[in-house]
């Protein structure tokens, strides 16, 4: 009975499977993204969304509307005017998946990190102080919380001067580069040996309340609470961002810009290269020392322009001396305007 039983139900399986047009379903898109290694081109936007929540604010980062329906990356970036490779490397590594494969668009990713200034600076920020301006409200703690605001608002301005330099002067200077102009006076590298993430207050925050601050816990509080943790990590997936993909595409730049100079110099001047056996044996501090010194600095100058020690920066003149066999300052200048360290033009003859 049973063995009947089970060749019926076997015989309806396959009169379905073999009926015309049949098909199975498909896997669930989504499962497959979990597995997956990186995001890519042919991946559908709902589907990353789906995934990774994080990701829609690089959707709005990107000025890329709703309504993209079941819109592969490729198909929504191309609508929107997004460079597609570049949307691929921030999503990537904002849910911590492979990114390094990815060429950056530095025009688009720098759009991006200005919406993301302008989001944390005239949304985020203001949201939470508002929110816990009312959560602090207690009879027995009102000098507490008015420490905890003050905190709260310096904390904010910290933030603003941050984005503010890069606003107004790291990303100009991209600009600048990308227009094929090179500036001397600013390196990238200026930049990311003292960026950081800006989040570290944020979790000090956070701990004063979780640990210290005895009152109760409110709906409101708990939601100030929630929304500094979520801009403590927003803070640090921008900073990473910046470190491993803005930076890395601007050394790019400054290199192949400073390459197509000094061809230029050479093919103006009607000059033969000298070669450069020496310098490229300098590490790019070296460089940047010699650069210093040739213009005028003296070592605790230059201490202070590199946050250095003093005695690290003597250590370094010291060892410069014996590697170039130069010790005067007059030698090093030489050699810097020889190998293209400097340009004359940034001397200050005495």
């Amino acid at each position: 009975m049973i063995f009947t039983i089970f060749r019926y139900g076997l015989f309806c399986i396959l009169v379905v499977i073999l009926q015309p047009g049949f098909c199975p379903p498909p896997p669930k898109t989504i499962d497959m993204i979990q597995t997956s290694a990186i995001y890519t081109a042919s991946d559908r936007i709902r589907d990353i969304i789906e995934d990774n929540g994080l990701l829609l604010l690089v959707l709005n980062r990107f000025n890329i509307p709703f309504g993209f329906g079941n819109g592969t990356i490729q198909t929504v970036c191309a609508d929107n005017n997004i460079d597609c490779s570049t949307f691929l490397a921030v999503s990537n590594l904002i849910s911590k998946r492979a990114f390094s494969g990815f060429p950056i668009h530095l025009p688009t990713l720098v759009g991006y990190l200005k919406e993301a200034h302008s989001y944390i600076l005239d949304f985020s920020l203001p949201g939470i102080k508002g929110i816990l301006v009312q959560g602090v409200q207690h009879p027995q703690l009102t000098d507490v919380a008015l420490y905890i605001i003050k905190f709260f608002d310096d904390y904010m301005e910290e933030v603003r001067k941050h984005m503010t330099f890069e606003n107004e002067v790291v990303f100009p200077y991209i600009e600048r580069l990308e227009n094929g102009i090179c500036n001397s006076d600013f390196r990238i590298k200026d930049f990311a040996t003292k960026h950081n993430s800006m989040a570290s207050k944020l979790t000090e925050l956070k701990d004063l309340f979780l640990q210290h601050y005895p009152i109760p816990n409110t709906c409101i509080l708990n939601q100030a609470l929630f929304r500094i943790m979520a801009c403590g990590e927003d803070l640090i997936s921008h900073c990473e961002i910046e470190n491993r993909l803005l930076v890395p595409a601007v050394e790019a730049l400054e290199k192949q810009a400073s390459s197509l100079k000094h061809k230029q110099t050479n093919e103006n001047s009607g000059t033969l290269s000298l070669p450069d056996d020496n310098n490229e044996n300098l590490s790019d501090r070296e460089k940047e020392i010699i650069r210093l010194v040739a213009q005028g600095l003296s070592n605790k100058e230059i201490a202070d322009r590199l946050c250095l020690s003093f005695h690290t920066i003597t250590t370094y003149r010291k060892n410069l001396g014996t590697k170039l066999n130069l010790h005067s300052t007059a030698a090093l200048i030489i050699y810097a305007i020889l190998h293209n360290i400097v340009d004359p033009k940034e001397i200050e003859l005495k």
